[in-house]
């Protein structure tokens, strides 16, 4: 009779309670608190949470005067864990959906670009065959949307691979570049300019993403080659309606492809002032876990998306076995 492997054996060993303490200590970081969130007394959780560590051999947690904190290991442990829960809660919501009648479901995350027109416009082949679909799309920039991916709550990304983190358990099939124009209202005074430089930008306020993303460094970096402050009169919004009615509303300037607001532009309500930005984000595209078996939803959305992607985007890229160029840290 063959023998499991210690690891398999020790893997197997750990049972879902196991896993929602662990999830609870994360979280509450005192053991009174997590046992009492798991419905459990304070020696349960503390006997369950030494067997885990004596089935794996290393600390999970760090026990200090006013709680608990994890340690690498057990920050490991606690992903995974996240990510299995995750995939079991799932597959049984997938199975209540197909009992019920529905064809299962699919759970995209997109950058704005594609969320704007690829996203929609794939939704609406699958919808047109598959009604019974449930669609999930979640909106964000591309580090938070990965982190997801990851860990198991969205099946598909379109967007791009930020830094190396988990870039080894990923699969990216590129799809288009975006680049960037500066976006303002109809009839905004920069409209009158004959010609616009750089310095006519800094004057107007701008609406801007997160500090931390990649975007907003280079716009950053845009001003600072051409000799000038980064602006200083701004608001930071991802949120596509709210920048769009800003734009509409004020004098303020951002940063978009084209492609998202593109009914503004086509109404004049919007408009591209005549500058060249010199802004390029790296290609997006479709990414997921290489390990994670699509459910049958999940693989009808994919396909949409890449036919979808193909009247979208016609011009040939690099195949999708290359390894994509790792932008720099932070978000998209």
């Amino acid at each position: 009779m063959v023998q499991p492997s210690t690891s398999w054996f020790n893997a197997s060993r750990l049972k879902t309670r196991h896993l929602l303490l662990l999830l609870h200590l994360y979280e509450q970081r005192t053991v009174l608190k997590a046992a009492e969130a798991a419905s459990m007394t304070q020696p349960a959780a503390s006997k369950l949470l030494a067997e885990m560590e004596d089935m794996l051999g290393v600390k999970l947690f760090e026990r200090h005067a006013r709680g608990v904190e994890p340690t690498w290991y057990g920050q490991i442990l606690i992903r995974r864990a996240r990510s299995a829960l995750s995939e079991i809660g799932r597959a049984y919501d997938e199975i209540s959906s197909m009992r019920s009648g529905q064809m299962g479901q699919a759970s995209i995350g997109t950058v704005v670009n594609p969320g704007t027109n690829l996203v929609p416009q794939a939704i609406a082949l699958i919808k047109r065959d598959y009604p019974d679909i449930l669609i999930r799309v979640e909106m964000d920039y591309s580090r938070p949307l990965v982190a997801k991916l990851l860990d198991g709550h969205l099946d598909i990304v379109i967007g791009r691979i930020i830094g190396p983190e988990g870039a080894g358990e990923l699969q990216f099939e590129p799809l288009a570049d975006e680049p960037h124009s500066v976006i303002a209202r109809a009839g905004h005074p920069l409209t009158q300019y004959p010609r616009l430089e750089h310095a006519d930008l800094v004057e107007y306020g701008w609406i801007l993403p997160p500090a931390a993303s990649v975007l907003r460094a280079r716009l950053d970096s845009v001003f600072l080659e051409h000799g000038l402050q980064r602006p200083r009169n701004i608001i930071e919004t991802s949120a596509l309606p709210v920048i769009t009615n800003l734009l509409r509303n004020s004098d303020l300037l951002t940063a978009l492809p084209v492609e998202s607001v593109a009914p503004y532009l086509q109404s004049n309500q919007l408009t591209v002032l005549p500058i060249q930005l010199g802004v390029r984000m790296e290609f997006f595209g479709i990414i997921r876990r290489r390990d994670q078996l699509l459910s049958p939803g999940a693989e009808r959305v994919l396909e949409a998306l890449r036919s979808t992607a193909r009247r979208l985007y016609p011009e040939p890229l690099a195949p999708a076995s290359l390894s994509p160029r790792l932008p720099e840290e932070g978000n998209e």
